[in-house]
Formats: structure tokens, sequence, C-alpha cells
């Protein structure tokens, strides 16, 4: 089911990392677009910052539902209250759409080189929340919507350039994002009848940008992202949102595949 611009059919959306950054920029774009009866479901760590996005959706006046699960999605307790939350909500959410978006991750300790990571629990805590936690979502909330007679289901992973190219000092990120865009692509062979994108947002200028720009430990790497500040190459969070809703709408991407900010 092809989406037009403008209001969508009643949609069940739910956006992990909501709470910031382009997970924010992205719900205030969704938000006006899902009309009466359409529920968005926000996760993120911060209650107080979820609450008062929420408060903002809600005051939009287009009769959408705004749901908060407040929840560390790197720990098991975390993961269970979303899992129950997508359980609760998306068997009563209305048919016509769902719209899952894993945008929730972290960079890891980038001021270590590879020969630094040698403590197993550092890294299973990483990956636990970068690609265990995205599996787990996707697979449950595709599961608890169902495979509706009319319905689109479509799936998000906000990838990035590190998912296809290697940086020195970010082998927790560029694995772990490799590890999704494949993930992804598995999901989008076996179900047919989802789509599936796999969307690199670029450069964005965001709270991780600043860390990586200040806490990478190759030089090089550091310059490299202190000169895309300096010369303006960094992308405002809502610039990159709005293509993903462009491509979202527009519904033309082979689902599975690898779409860049630049390649748009």
């Amino acid at each position: 089911a092809r989406l037009a611009s403008g209001r969508w059919a009643a949609s069940a959306c739910v956006l992990t990392g909501a709470s910031r950054g382009f997970g924010r920029s992205l719900a205030r774009l969704l938000a006006p677009r899902l009309g009466e009866g359409s529920v968005l479901l926000l996760l993120a760590r911060s209650a107080e910052a979820l609450a008062d996005l929420a408060a903002e959706l809600r005051s939009g006046g287009t009769g959408l539902r705004v749901e908060c699960v407040a929840a560390d999605l790197g720990c098991e307790q975390g993961l269970r209250r979303a899992v129950a939350a997508l359980r609760e909500v998306l068997p009563a959410a209305p048919p016509g759409r769902l719209l899952l978006v894993n945008n929730a991750g972290s960079l890891g300790d980038i001021s270590k080189s590879f020969l630094d990571l040698t403590d197993p629990d550092e890294i299973n805590s990483y990956f636990a929340f970068n690609v265990t936690s995205a599996l787990c979502l996707t697979a449950t909330a595709l599961k608890a919507f169902g495979a509706r007679s009319g319905s689109s289901r479509t799936v998000v992973n906000v990838s990035s350039l590190c998912a296809i190219k290697p940086f020195k000092n970010w082998a927790l990120y560029c694995s772990g994002k490799a590890s999704r865009d494949m993930m992804f692509q598995v999901l989008a062979l076996e179900e047919p009848d989802v789509r599936v994108l796999n969307y690199a947002p670029g450069p964005l200028d965001t709270d991780m940008q600043l860390l990586a720009r200040t806490k990478t430990g190759d030089p090089e790497m550091r310059q490299f992202f202190q000169s895309l500040q300096e010369s303006g190459q960094l992308i405002d969070c809502t610039v990159s949102a709005q293509k993903l809703v462009n491509l979202l709408e527009e519904d033309t991407f082979p689902s599975g595949a690898h779409v860049d900010f630049y390649n748009v």
C-alpha cells in the first residue's frame, strides 16, 4: 500500500531512540502524518525527555495516540519492558499500516583501538543494545501486529556508512552497524510482504558527532570529524529525517536495500 504524502491512513508507528537527535526529529515529522486512530509508540532511555516530546506531539490536535516506554534496551529488564509494550499495543493497533524504525544506537568507547577491546562484558553489552534489541523488537513487533489482509508493514534500520566501510577506533560501531544491515537483509528475504530499508542518514549534527570529533582515539579520524563540522558539512537531523519520510512515501526502494542520504 503506497503512502501518499500528507496524512497517512490509520497507522501504528514504533520509534526507538526517540528522545533526541534523529529520532526526535523523525517523530516530529511523523506525528502530523499519523491521523485519527493512529498510535505512535516512542521508546528511549530518558523518561523525562520522552514525556516532553509526547506532550508536544499530542498537542498537534490530530487525534494521535502517543505512548511512551522509558527503557534501557541494552539490559534484559528494559528490553522485556519494551517487548511487553509492543505485545500490548500492536495487536489492538489500527490495521492499515505498521512502521517500525530501529533508531536507538550508541558509538561504544571510541577511545579504544581494536587491541584494547579485551573485556567480554563491555563487548557483549554493546551488542546487546545495538544488535540484540533491534532483532528482538523487530521480530516481536511484526508478530504482534501480524500479517493482516490489506495492511502494509515497513521496517527501517537506521544504518550508517560504517555498515559498509571500516573506520579506525570504531570496531564496535562498524561491526554493529554491519550486523544490523545484514540482519535486515535476511528479514527482507524471509518476509517478502514486509518492506525493509537500511537508511544511512549521513553525518548528523548530534551529540554522537560531538563524541566522534572529541573522543575518537585516532588523531586523523578526530581531525576528519572536526573538519566536517568546521566546513558546515554536518547534516541537520530534520533534513535527513525528511529524506527518510520521502523514501517511505515514494516506497520504491528495493526491500533490504542500503540507501544513503547522499544517494537520494
